[in-house]
């Protein structure tokens, strides 16, 4: 089991960007030392405390400042930027990490983003998939050309190539029903979140096997989770102290991104729930004898391989309570999924 830390840089109450630029860095050197696998970065677009808008960027800050921890985009949405300027930023990015690149892509279920950079979000599904080709091709030997409906290059030869050979291991965020069958039959590993009920989930990761192995793929599958945690030496400490800054973390998404959703599925799918004890069942808070439980609960019932944990969701948990939280998942429940 791979446990991977999941960030979005959140904007501490009274602080500034800069601050927090500083203090989520600082955390990825802490985890690094305590064991953590990887660094997920997310990517999100004129929306006010979280500054996280250039992941390539920061993963590189990241990269220079610890040693054996793989930096995850979490993820790059591909239809939003030129894709042979990320292929040469992410290339860029896999030499400066020794190879400890994991590129995460989707296409987001908001529109904001496509609002503010001027792109159809009715686009994101074919430029997505025309920007993922063009970037794989990018990374072989050699100049290539493609003319799409919406990218054209001609004898072009991107430099650098990854470190990594053939490319940085890409994982695809699936969000969309649709999006399960669809990425089986390319082959990728998966990013996926809470968002259904567990038996909706594991009805949608079967039809992901099935997939794979109509097309002969008969490895397990490769599903990383996302979810908001936070332990503690206590039940009532690991829900109490998180209780803050989750509930204001619900308020100001149903204030900056209600409305937001990409289409109808995904408006049901993410509806914000603000009550506390409404949104305790869907996050993993509590001792780590619990922890442990629950992950293999998850693990038993979805077959995930990995976890990506929002360790402070709202950024408002004080910063020594998050790296003890940190120490507790690493040193007493990581240890049991070895």
């Amino acid at each position: 089991m791979e446990f991977g830390i999941f960030t979005a840089f959140n904007v501490r109450e009274g602080s500034d960007e800069h601050a927090a630029f500083e203090e989520w860095v600082r955390l990825a050197e802490i985890a690094d030392d305590l064991g953590v696998d990887c660094f997920w970065l997310a990517e999100f677009h004129f929306r006010p405390h979280t500054p996280l808008s250039a992941p390539l960027v920061i993963g590189s800050a990241i990269a220079s400042r610890t040693q054996r921890m793989k930096i995850g985009m979490g993820v790059q949405l591909l239809p939003l930027a030129n894709p042979l300027r990320l292929a040469e930023e992410a290339a860029t990015l896999d030499h400066i990490s020794g190879g400890r690149l994991v590129y995460g892509i989707g296409r987001s279920s908001f529109i904001d983003g496509y609002r503010g950079y001027g792109i159809d979000y009715e686009e994101s599904r074919p430029r997505f998939f025309e920007a993922l080709e063009i970037m794989r091709r990018a990374w072989a030997d050699g100049p290539f050309s493609f003319d799409g409906e919406y990218y054209s290059f001609h004898g072009v030869n991107v430099v650098p190539k990854p470190f990594q050979k053939p490319h940085p291991q890409i994982r695809v965020a699936c969000e969309s029903r649709a999006s399960f069958a669809m990425m089986a039959d390319l082959g990728f590993p998966i990013l996926i979140r809470h968002q259904m009920e567990v038996p909706e989930l594991h009805d949608l990761l079967d039809q992901y096997a099935q997939v794979r192995h109509a097309r002969g793929d008969n490895r397990p599958n490769e599903v990383t989770l996302q979810a908001s945690c936070y332990l503690a030496e206590t039940t009532e400490r690991a829900h109490s102290e998180p209780e803050y800054s989750t509930v204001r973390d619900r308020r100001m998404a149903l204030m900056t991104r209600a409305g937001m959703e990409g289409d109808a599925e995904a408006g049901a799918r993410l509806a914000v729930a603000v009550n506390y004890e409404q949104l305790l069942p869907r996050l993993l808070y509590g001792t780590p004898e619990a922890i442990v439980d629950r992950i293999a609960e998850y693990r038993d019932t979805l077959g995930i391989s990995g976890m990506s944990l929002n360790v402070n969701p709202g950024g408002q948990i004080p910063f020594e309570r998050v790296v003890n939280s940190v120490r507790l998942l690493m040193e007493r429940v990581a240890p049991r999924f070895a």
